[in-house]
């Protein structure tokens, strides 16, 4: 599988009643698990006493950075801080637009220092417009750009006040999503950005007012069972063209093939013991 390399943009283009589609390379940041563990429970998926493999762990996240780098992307490491479990969900550490970064507020108190220690990595690395969080968020965990526009979540982990200080940092709209299922407790548990005008979702995970937001602005949208959701279907990364996604969601990889995308089979189950896949592993470093 040789990847496809094009400019930002709608990620397909319609040729005589077909799909073309385009990969865009990005810029990734992720952090190795070298100290993944699961000791505190702050998600339904999270049992301290059931046992993880730390090898295992390391293995599969090394497959996902690899798939990243085979298909052209670069990819950025943080390096992991003892006593921080959690932090090889660099989706969480931050939102990044245009090359400004709105930094991560979390909150559980057992994943606080994951906020600083990523702020840090930024400002080590020129980025030049940092901006400390004045409310409770939690990065691209429940902040998804889709074109121009920042999906945002909240119920569980993000104050909504949030949406309104990311609107004014960005300078892009902002539209709020209610979570309703403490199980898809970030948004991107239970929404996929496909492309820049294209989602699958589960909209048991949404209100019902939520939930008609998304049939209006996404009515072609790709439509998740909670089967498939319950296994991370939707905690996957799309470069426009390839799709990296739990291989156990077979329905949505039938669905994205039918619609030209290249379904990428990823095994992540040691990280979902901590409520993670591919998207929770990777933060995108959207350059201006």
């Amino acid at each position: 599988m040789s990847p496809s390399t094009g400019s930002a943009g709608s990620g397909y283009a319609e040729t005589s009643g077909t799909v073309t589609r385009t990969a865009t390379r990005r810029r990734l940041l992720m952090c190795a698990p070298s100290h993944f563990d699961v000791t505190y429970s702050i998600n339904p998926w999270m049992a301290p006493e059931k046992p993880t493999d730390g090898a295992l762990a390391l293995a599969q996240w090394e497959r996902l950075r690899d798939l990243y780098r085979d298909l052209g992307h670069i990819v950025e490491m943080i390096d992991p801080l003892p006593g921080l479990p959690d932090m090889v969900f660099a989706a969480n550490g931050a939102t990044v637009v245009d090359g400004r970064v709105l930094g991560a507020r979390f909150r559980s108190f057992q994943r606080t220092a994951e906020g600083p220690a990523y702020l840090a990595w930024f400002r080590d690395h020129g980025f030049g417009e940092i901006r400390w969080p004045e409310h409770t968020n939690e990065g691209e965990g429940d902040f998804l750009l889709v074109g121009r526009t920042l999906l945002a979540g909240t119920g569980f982990r993000t104050d909504r006040r949030s949406h309104h200080e990311a609107q004014d940092f960005f300078g892009v709209p902002v539209i709020s999503l209610d979570l309703v299922d403490p199980r898809f407790y970030h948004l991107d548990t239970a929404l996929a950005v496909l492309s820049d005008h294209e989602v699958m979702y589960f909209p048991g995970a949404f209100s019902e007012s939520s939930r008609m937001v998304l049939r209006t602005l996404f009515p072609d949208a790709i439509l998740a069972t909670e089967e498939e959701a319950l296994v991370f279907g939707l905690n996957t990364f799309s470069d426009g063209r390839h799709v990296l996604l739990p291989q156990s969601a077979v329905h949505l990889t039938g669905e994205l093939a039918q619609r030209g995308f290249e379904p990428v089979g990823v095994d992540l189950s040691e990280l979902l013991k901590a409520g993670g896949s591919a998207k929770c592993c990777t933060l995108e470093l959207r350059s201006g």
